[in-house]
């Protein structure tokens, strides 16, 4: 009897769960800030309240179209409208282009993540990235201790989960195999996402992969978004369409809470057969045993920073909103100071001092030896921009419309400039007379140094997301050359901005390095994976010379460095390439991790420093 009992008591709790019908609604990729994305989304909102019997809504991600607190607050205000509970993640569109830093979606919608249950199914959610920068999307640090602290605490192990994210659980997420494998662990059901704007069902090592289609009107589809019906240990989607129709189920798939997919799942007849996706493979360290990492840390947050350093310490920031310094040779934190909001700005030092912004609305100066502060700058709004000091004056940008010069003895503004549109994410570039940087406002700025005043800007582009923001500017010969989201690049004069040359011939994103010497300038060629250098001194695009790196399509935004007899160009792979810059021929490639390289820093002789937007900082040796 004692034995009967509890499997009476659990067989009539499996028996519940397969009985109660739920219903919610999956609205994804509303994309507000769109031509008719505010519309769209309020005649979804409208029709849903219609129904009578859908119990929550669930939004996952690319909720605004450019992660702005203008379409982030409208989308809030659509979606309020809701007469039932709503959870809503971000997507890529929310936080790669957030002038907050992704501190305002926290704000306006109380979270990036959630977990919930409902008849005595798991919801968990949590947030895609990337953060602020061009990589594949990569689930934070703080979102993957979340997922740990809230599998651990299920009511049961044979509880069934589902999983919502806004990306596939694939390698267009840069740590997939780390959540992949924790829902493995589990009783997982499915995962939910948007991102691909399609119905279709995917099969992620075992898991259902349910895409929804784009809540967005098309010249062939109307708006419209998924409705969700689970019911006899079976999951149903159809989309229903905001005119009222609801179309025929396109996709279930079995949640029984008995059934564990990777026995069950793979024998069903209406999904593909799973795909397997290789784990990270860093055999191809073993090629160049002449690299090694005398030591790797692991911050507990994401690092979207690059990694500063004089004498003996190296400084980064963090997502906790900390600026952190370590020990050039060990690798041990020698100290840390905790700001109010991430960090996206990379450190500046000068003098003994460390300049660095907080989307907290503050610029701070810490003393370089202790990370006592010495001054704080106010701003109006949060900073994502990197300063750079020349003469004790600090050059940084803002998310605030101005681009100010302050103190670095005191902190105290010297000029500012309020004609910047849209906001600043870059590190300025510094000439002898002026200081030039772009905006996510489709244009590039020329301000005298001294005055602030405007030399000149150059508005070309048609679309905001191909703005020259993220590119640190490089100058030589009289030339400031630029690379973009166009894949272009393009060399103005630099007193005048007027255009000397601008091609499309090397297809490249915001990734850009000038030699020691500046008779160079590097770029990724995107087509063919190669690295370019062209000559500095000519009237066109003159190509020096190319190395047949196989970087293969390669989107990271971080700087080309060139120190010693090397070139090292960075990767959305977390791999390290070094180019020997006289036979120009790759020397080495070393994996560091699967996320994209933010920064590389050479130290000493034949010494690098690498900073992880997964968190991680590494000094190699080759």
């Amino acid at each position: 009897m004692k034995i009967l009992f509890p499997l009476c008591l659990f067989l009539f709790q499996i028996g519940i769960v397969s009985a109660q019908k739920f219903r919610f609604a999956h609205i994804t990729d509303t994309h507000i800030g769109g031509q008719t994305a505010s519309s769209d989304l309020e005649k979804t909102v409208a029709d849903i309240n219609t129904q009578k019997d859908i119990d929550f809504v669930l939004l996952t991600g690319d909720i605004t179209e450019f992660g702005s607190d203008d379409e982030l607050l409208q989308a809030k205000r659509i979606i309020d409208k809701l007469k039932i509970p709503s959870y809503t993640l971000p997507g890529n569109h929310d936080s790669k282009w957030s002038e907050s830093g992704n501190n305002s979606f926290v704000t306006i919608f109380g979270s990036e993540m959630f977990s919930f249950e409902k008849n005595g199914f798991h919801f968990i959610g949590t947030a895609s990235g990337p953060n602020m920068r061009m990589a594949p999307g990569l689930v934070p640090r703080e979102q993957i201790v979340f997922l740990d602290s809230v599998l651990k605490n299920q009511k049961n192990p044979d509880q069934p989960v589902i999983f919502v994210n806004h990306y596939p659980l694939d390698e267009s997420l840069s740590n997939w195999y780390e959540i992949t494998d924790r829902l493995h662990s589990v009783n997982i059901k499915a995962t939910l996402l948007g991102h691909g704007h399609r119905n279709h069902l995917y099969n992620y090592e075992g898991i259902p992969g349910i895409m929804g289609r784009s809540n967005l009107q098309t010249k062939t589809a109307e708006v419209g978004y998924n409705l969700v019906t689970i019911e006899k240990d079976t999951m149903y989607y159809s989309e229903r369409l905001s005119s009222g129709k609801t179309l025929p189920v396109w996709c279930k798939i079995p949640v029984g809470i008995g059934l564990r997919i990777n026995s069950d799942y793979n024998k069903s007849s209406n999904t593909n057969p799973a795909k397997n996706f290789p784990r990270p493979d860093y055999s191809s360290n073993q090629k160049f045993p002449n690299v090694k990492e005398l030591w790797k840390i692991q911050d507990k947050s994401d690092i979207g920073t690059g990694i500063s350093s004089k004498k003996n310490l190296a400084i980064y920031g963090n997502t906790a909103g900390e600026i952190v310094a370590l020990d050039i040779k060990s690798g041990k934190k020698i100290w840390s100071f905790l700001t109010g909001g991430k960090i996206f700005s990379t450190p500046a030092i000068s003098k003994n001092k460390v300049v660095c912004a907080s989307t907290d609305h503050n610029i701070y100066c810490l003393d370089f030896k202790t990370g006592k502060i010495l001054w704080m700058h106010p701003t109006i709004k949060p900073i994502v921009a990197s300063a750079a000091i020349e003469d004790g004056r600090v050059f940084i940008g803002s998310s605030d419309g101005s681009f100010r010069c302050i103190s670095l003895t005191d902190g105290k503004l010297l000029w500012q400039f309020e004609g910047v549109e849209n906001f600043v994410e870059c590190k300025p570039l510094i000439l002898k007379n002026d200081v030039c940087f772009g905006s996510w406002g489709n244009t590039f700025y020329s301000l005298n140094k001294s005055t602030g005043k405007l030399n000149w800007a150059r508005e070309k582009y048609s679309n905001r997301m191909l703005s020259p923001a993220a590119v640190w500017p490089v100058a030589a010969n009289g030339k400031i050359f630029l690379v973009a989201p166009d894949r272009r690049m393009t060399a103005l004069d630099e007193k005048t901005g007027k255009e000397i040359w601008d091609s499309e011939k090397y297809s490249c994103r915001e990734s850009i390095g000038i030699s020691s010497d500046h008779k160079l300038v590097y770029i990724k060629n995107m087509t063919g994976g190669n690295v370019d250098a062209f000559f500095t001194d000519t009237e066109d695009q003159k190509l020096a010379w190319e190395c047949f790196a196989e970087l293969g399509y390669d989107i990271a935004p971080s700087p080309i460095i060139e120190s010693g007899n090397n070139v090292f160009v960075p990767t959305s792979s977390g791999m390290v390439v070094a180019i020997n810059k006289k036979t120009h021929l790759v020397e080495w490639k070393h994996k560091v991790s699967n996320a994209l390289i933010n920064s590389i820093t050479p130290i000493g002789k034949r010494r690098l420093l690498v900073s992880v937007l997964d968190g991680q900082v590494v000094c190699l040796t080759y």
